[in-house]
C-alpha cells in the first residue's frame, strides 16, 4: 500500500475539527491520501521511464551510428584489400613479363649454341647457364603460382587423360637431370588402373613435378621411384594414390612439418647448398587440399623421404588411346610459311633461327598493326603472335586477321601469367598459346601440330 501522510494533514487543517472525529470521514481521508500517493508514485515511475526510453534511445540511436561508421570502414578496407590484392596481382604479372622476356633470351640463346658443336670447355659453361636459367625460371614460376594460391585464383578443370603417358612423360622430361646426379629414375602403375581418368592434367603435374624436382635434388647416386596404385572405385569416381620415393638425405622428425611451411627448409644450409625458394612443398600441399587431399611425407635423416597423397578423378567415358594421327620426326618442317609477330630483337633472332634450322621459311612482323598488312598479303600456314607489342597488341591484330583468315592457326607466344590468357586468347580467335621462356622441343611440337597435322 502507497499511502502519502503530507496530503492527509494538510486536508486536516481545511475541515472542521467535529469532521475531523468522525470515522467514515477520516476512512475518507486516508483513501484519498493513499491514491494520490499512488498517483504519485506511479508518475515517477513514468518520468524515470520516459528517461530511461530516451537514454535508451539515445544509445541505440549511438549504436546505430557507430555500425554505420564500422560498415563504412569495412567497405573501406575490403575495397582498399581488393584494390591492394589487384595491384600486387598485377605488378607480379608485370614483373613476370619484365623478368621471362630477357630469360627468354638467354635460355634461346643456350639452346642455339648447345647445337652448335660448342669445344668441350665451352659445353660446360653452356650447361651452368642453362641450369642457372632453368632454376630462375622455376623460381618465378614458384612465386607467381603461390601468389594465385593466397589471392584464390586457381581454377581447376577437368580433361581426359591418359594417365600412364602422363607418367611416363613426367618420368622422361626428369630423366636427364635425375641422371646428371647419378640417379635412377623408375615407374611403377598398377595395371588395374583405367587408360584415362578425368582430371585437371595441369595441376597434377605440377604436384608430381614438384615432387620429383624435390627427389632429384636431394639424392645423389641413388634411386627415385613414382607409384601409382588404385585405391577406390565408385560409381562415377576412382580414387589413385600416388608416391614418390628417394634414398637422398632425408628429413629429420621434428622438422617434417616445417618443410610445407612457406618460405621454409629444413635448415638454413639446405638453401645454401641446394638453392629453391622454399615454396614447392608449400604449393603442393594447397593445391592438394584444394582438392580434397593432403600430401604425407615418411623420412629418416640419412635414410630417404616418401611422400604419398590420393586423389580422386571421375571416370572416363574414353577407353583406348586414339591413333596417332602425327608422324612426329623432330626437326623438319619441310618449309612450312609461318608469320612470326614479335617487337623484341633478341625474341625474334632466337625464335627464326629455331625455325629456320628445322627448314621453316620465317617472315616477320614487329607488330600487330605490320601483321595485319603480311597476314592479307600472304598465305601463312601458321601465324605465331606476341601479345605485348607497340601499334597494335596481339590480341587486337588476331581479331582484325580472324576476320578475314578463318583459317590459319594462330599461336600466341607470351610471358604474361595472367590467370585469364586462355579466355583471351581464345576470345580474340587464336588457337592457343605457347609460354615464353620455352625450349626448343616446345616450339617444335607447337609449330609441327598445327602445321603438319
Amino acid at each position: 500500500m502507497i499511502y502519502e501522510p503530507l496530503l492527509e494533514k494538510q486536508l486536516e487543517t481545511l475541515l472542521p475539527k467535529a469532521y475531523l472525529e468522525d470515522e467514515n470521514i477520516r476512512l475518507f481521508l486516508a483513501a484519498v491520501s493513499e491514491t494520490y500517493g499512488y498517483y504519485e508514485h506511479h508518475k515517477k515511475l513514468h518520468e524515470d521511464s520516459l528517461l530511461t526510453s530516451e537514454r535508451r534511445y539515445l544509445e541505440i540511436k549511438e549504436q546505430i551510428e557507430t555500425a554505420k561508421n564500422l560498415e563504412v570502414e569495412l567497405t573501406e578496407a575490403k575495397l582498399y584489400a581488393e584494390n591492394d590484392a589487384n595491384a600486387k596481382s598485377d605488378f607480379l604479372s608485370v614483373m613476370s613479363h619484365e623478368i621471362r622476356t630477357p630469360l627468354n633470351a638467354i635460355i634461346g640463346n643456350v639452346h642455339l649454341l648447345q647445337q652448335e658443336d660448342p669445344m668441350p670447355s665451352q659445353e660446360e659453361y653452356l650447361r651452368v647457364l642453362q641450369i642457372s636459367s632453368e632454376n630462375l625460371l622455376s623460381l618465378i614460376n614458384d612465386i607467381l603460382d603461390f601468389g594465385k594460391i593466397e589471392e584464390g585464383r586457381i581454377v581447376f578443370s577437368a580433361r581426359d587423360i591418359d594417365i600412364r603417358e602422363f607418367i611416363y612423360n613426367l618420368q622422361a622430361a626428369n630423366k636427364m637431370r635425375a641422371e646428371e646426379r647419378g640417379n635412377k629414375l623408375t615407374v611403377c602403375i598398377d595395371e588395374k588402373i583405367p587408360v584415362f581418368v578425368r582430371g585437371d592434367e595441369v595441376r597434377l603435374n605440377q604436384v608430381l613435378n614438384n615432387l620429383i624436382t624435390n627427389a632429384i635434388k636431394f639424392t645423389l647416386n641413388g634411386h627415385i621411384r613414382i607409384t601409382m596404385q588404385l585405391r577406390e572405385v565408385l560409381d562415377e569416381e576412382l580414387s589413385i594414390w600416388f608416391e614418390v620415393a628417394d634414398d637422398g638425405i632425408g628429413i629429420e622428425k621434428e622438422k617434417q612439418e616445417l618443410i610445407f611451411e612457406r618460405f621454409t627448409q629444413a635448415n638454413s644450409d639446405i638453401t645454401r647448398q641446394f638453392g629453391g625458394s622454399g615454396l614447392g612443398l608449400t604449393i603442393v600441399k594447397r593445391l592438394l587440399q584444394l582438392q580434397c587431399s593432403d600430401i604425407k611425407v615418411e623420412s629418416e635423416a640419412g635414410i630417404g623421404s616418401r611422400f604419398s597423397f590420393v586423389l580422386s578423378f571421375s571416370i572416363s567415358d574414353t577407353l583406348e588411346r586414339p591413333e596417332k594421327k602425327l608422324d612426329f620426326k623432330l626437326h623438319d618442317l619441310q618449309g612450312a610459311k609461318i608469320l612470326l609477330v614479335e617487337d623484341v630483337e633478341f625474341n625474334i633472332r632466337i625464335a627464326e633461327k629455331m625455325l629456320q634450322n628445322w627448314k621453316a621459311v620465317v617472315d616477320v612482323a614487329e607488330n600487330g598493326q605490320i601483321a595485319i598488312e603480311k597476314a592479307r598479303a600472304n598465305n601463312y600456314q601458321l601465324i605465331l603472335m606476341d601479345l605485348q607489342m607497340p601499334v597494335m597488341d596481339g590480341y587486337r591484330a588476331s581479331a582484325a586477321i580472324r576476320r578475314t583468315s578463318r583459317n590459319v592457326p594462330i599461336v600466341a607466344l607470351t610471358a604474361s601469367v595472367s590467370s585469364d590468357i586462355t579466355e583471351k586468347v581464345y576470345e580474340a580467335g587464336m588457337n592457343g598459346y605457347l609460354s615464353k621462356p620455352f625450349n626448343p622441343e616446345d616450339l617444335y611440337r607447337t609449330v609441327y601440330k598445327h602445321v603438319m597435322a
